[in-house]
């Protein structure tokens, strides 16, 4: 009997030490992770030089001159506080990059995240979107102030153009994001209108993709009769799946796949505290996501197509923004 109760207490003891083992492992590789794919944005890349062409361009958002150097201030960056489950905001890059070019933000979504409201609100900036670009003197596209200047000019551009601070940013590749959603099982949409895109059909009604086929299905646009607003919903869609799917991993042998991916794929300014904090403190209390959309209307200026958004519109989504956060 003493016999067993040995043998019983030896395997008990190693198997917690192989437990503790793979969490102190676990742990380890999340840290590792999290040093890698971190980059402050005081770190980004210098703007590229403006041409003669742009200088003294007046601003579309105060009809004014800039008052910004063609450059970005590099003051440094403070780091957001998140006592007390303090609300924050994310702007998320997704940018299409290519060898020896920087590329453009493919996608551009602002998160407000309130756990006290237990909702993420969520909106597109259409990519086609007339604006002053931050620190470059130039009115353009807002998906060219990464091509421009990096993460720091489309931050300040975005801020700028909400009126509202940018607390975190998560840049994703966006070939990268198709292995994450391979990663975390794929993703369900209900799609409103059967497509033809790039070799793939897309049934109407509840469909579950894999990476690829929620990249292609998040890309689709001049077969959307809403045109950039139908492919904008889309990668709402797509993203909302994955920020649910990723509160939800109950699985270490999922996390250590997502953590492979994330590796490659994504660059932020979330510190590793900060990701043990929305871990602990955030994730339980996010139960829903809300969404809406940045209205305006598409005009052809000197040939070029843009997405025109009214200052009245601006500042109802600014006052939207303020609402969720208090």
């Amino acid at each position: 009997m003493k016999k067993w109760v040995l043998i019983l207490s030896s395997v008990s003891i190693v198997a917690v030490l192989g437990i503790a083992g793979y969490a102190a492992h676990l742990y380890q590789s999340v840290k590792t992770t999290a040093h890698k794919i971190y980059e402050s944005r005081d770190g980004q890349i210098e703007p590229v030089p403006v041409g003669k062409e742009g200088s003294g361009v007046r601003s579309a958002a105060a009809g004014a001159k800039s008052a910004e150097p063609a450059g970005i201030p590099q003051t440094k960056t403070v780091p957001f506080d998140l006592k007390d489950k303090k609300p924050f905001t994310v702007l998320v890059l997704g940018v299409d990059q290519r060898e020896h070019d920087r590329g453009r933000s493919d996608a551009m979504i602002f998160l407000t995240v309130n756990p006290a409201k237990q909702s993420i609100l969520m909106f597109n900036i259409p990519r086609d979107t007339r604006t002053e670009i931050v620190g470059h003197g130039t009115v353009d596209k807002i998906n060219h102030a990464y091509a421009f200047g990096g993460v720091n000019m489309s931050v300040k551009t975005v801020e700028r153009f909400l009126d509202y601070p940018v607390n975190y940013y998560v840049k994703v590749n966006m070939e990268g994001f198709a292995r994450i959603i391979d990663s975390l099982g794929g993703v369900e949409v209900d799609n409103p209108f059967a497509f033809y895109y790039e070799g793939h059909q897309f049934d109407k009604g509840e469909l579950r993709l894999k990476g690829e086929e929620a990249l292609l299905y998040s890309r689709m646009r001049y077969d959307d009769p809403r045109g950039d607003m139908g492919r904008n919903a889309r990668q709402r869609q797509i993203l909302q799946q994955v920020i649910k799917n990723s509160l939800n991993i109950a699985t270490v042998t999922k996390i250590e796949s997502l953590l492979d991916e994330v590796a490659d794929s994504v660059k932020t300014d979330i510190t590793f505290e900060d990701m043990k904090t929305f871990l602990t403190d955030y994730r339980t209390d996010l139960k829903k996501i809300d969404q809406v959309e940045i209205g305006g209307q598409g005009q052809r200026i000197k040939g070029i197509w843009y997405y025109l958004v009214s200052d009245k519109e601006r500042s109802r989504i600014h006052q939207l923004i303020k609402a969720h956060l208090e």
